[in-house]
């Protein structure tokens, strides 16, 4: 594993999170890891399986969360409590993103491996068990190398040309993994992903553990086969294999009579020992960028629903550069407000990707304009040249998917165009990647080529 996961409490740490209504997990202190790794018990495993999902939600829906800073570096929002740290503004916004700050612009990489390791824990356990079926082992199999594969994803989502560590089943004290190319990155998901899909397919009609609310529909192994897709066609898009994508889309839940809404979630509550959404509305300072108002197309629905005025928030990087809002999103109104991971929306804008990928211009146009049309506008109008139709389908997404995973910055980066997006300040940087951990770096010799000096931007 990575020397960042070689110092976490893999699995029972992030767990003991999972205690509410919507994780339902047992006491983990009997049996401890140990018993776990050699001589695990079904009601054991089936607890380590659900908690892969609250591994999967830390660093989610944080101040200084996947989301806050992928949004603040695609111009969604930022959080502007600077008092809390200036870097908030000071280094999202003017760089250099720093390896030395697993908090900021080395972020997005402990949490990711921490639960990566709970998956290889699980698959190990699903090996050693005694008491569960075939299937019920089929259906451990398919879950974790899909959570994995999601982890994966978010991790080279990140790092992009830097890599990511993808040699993950090492003991826990052994050398950490190498650093794989980009390439060699996607290669894995995609396996991941289709290892995954084939054990779910004979996994029998039940998964043997809970999946909690936020999979509401897409909790058996047949539908969480479908999520498995929807995590697939992403990854697809993201490497430009249109046509694995479109092939993924068509397995998926991508429904244009289902609500948008439609998907799978991180969930949050309030109850004892459980996680909070800590990036709700009328806190820490987290602002929507006011330019979203004023770039959005005339009557665009998702303006109004998304957005909404608030007082005046300012955040000093401690020079001369001061953000200023008086936007909020009103995506998250509590702190028990779910996250999405992946829904509806975004498939059938997946979709549109896909068709203008392959030169379908027509067919990406009647997913653009399906999207559009739910959010109260006309028809696309415009010129049908594959360079217009790809920055309408890229105002689409940045729209539809505001303020959910750093869409905007994934994306415009994808093809190039960051420099699209508002430079917010003068003197404000873009960055196409993050750079590893400095402990990451210092535990490989030699040290990797890329990834291991601060991220400049543009």
């Amino acid at each position: 594993m990575t020397r960042t996961s070689r110092f976490t409490t893999a699995l029972l740490g992030a767990l003991t999170l999972a205690g509410c209504h919507a994780l339902d997990v047992a006491d983990l202190n009997n049996p401890g890891l140990e018993s776990l790794e050699s001589t695990p018990t079904p009601v054991a495993l089936n607890t380590a399986a659900t908690g892969l999902l609250v591994g999967l939600r830390a660093g989610i829906a944080e101040p200084n969360g996947y989301i806050t800073l992928l949004g603040a570096m695609g111009r969604e929002g930022f959080n502007l409590n600077t008092n809390s740290d200036p870097r908030y503004v000071a280094e999202m916004f003017l760089g250099p993103l720093d390896p030395g700050s697993g908090a900021f612009g080395a972020n997005i990489w402990a949490a990711r491996y921490a639960n990566i390791r709970n998956t290889t824990i699980v698959l190990h356990a699903t090996e050693n068990v005694v008491g569960m079926t075939d299937a019920q082992k089929q259906g451990l199999r398919g879950f974790a190398k899909t959570i994995q594969a999601l982890e994966l994803l978010r991790v080279i989502g990140t790092r992009d040309a830097n890599g990511a560590v993808i040699d993950v089943d090492r003991p826990a004290t052994g050398a950490p993994g190498a650093i794989a190319t980009r390439a060699e990155t996607y290669t894995r998901i995609a396996a991941l992903l289709d290892e995954a899909l084939t054990s779910l397919q004979g996994a029998g009609g039940q998964f043997s553990f809970a999946l909690g609310e936020g999979f509401t529909g897409l909790d058996t192994p047949a539908q969480f086969a479908k999520f498995n897709r929807a995590i697939r066609a992403r990854a697809a898009v993201y490497n430009n294999d249109w046509s694995a994508a479109l092939t993924a889309l068509g397995l998926s839940f991508l429904d244009t009579g289902a609500p948008l809404t439609l998907g799978a979630y991180h969930v949050y509550s309030t109850g004892s020992g459980d996680a909070t959404n800590n990036i709700l509305q009328g806190t820490q300072l987290i602002r929507a960028n006011p330019l979203l108002i004023s770039s959005a197309q005339a009557g665009d629905l998702r303006v109004s629903n998304k957005l909404a005025g608030t007082e005046t928030g300012t955040g000093s990087s401690g020079t001369s550069t001061t953000i200023s809002s008086d936007q909020e999103f009103t995506i998250y109104p509590t702190n028990a407000s779910p996250v999405p991971i992946i829904r509806n929306e975004e498939l059938i804008l997946l979709r549109a990707e896909a068709n203008l990928g392959l030169g379908n211009i027509t067919q990406a146009l009647v997913d653009i304009n399906f999207i559009r049309n739910s959010a109260g506008l006309g028809p696309y109008g415009g010129a049908t040249t594959a360079p217009a139709v790809l920055n309408e389908l890229l105002y689409n997404k940045r729209y539809s998917l505001l303020w959910e995973g750093g869409h905007s910055w994934l994306d415009y980066r994808h093809y190039n165009k960051l420099t699209d997006l508002p430079r917010q300040t003068a003197n404000g940087k873009f960055f196409s990647k993050m750079p590893f951990p400095t402990n990451e770096c210092l535990a490989r010799n030699p040290q990797p080529t890329s990834g291991c000096t601060p991220e400049s931007g543009f």
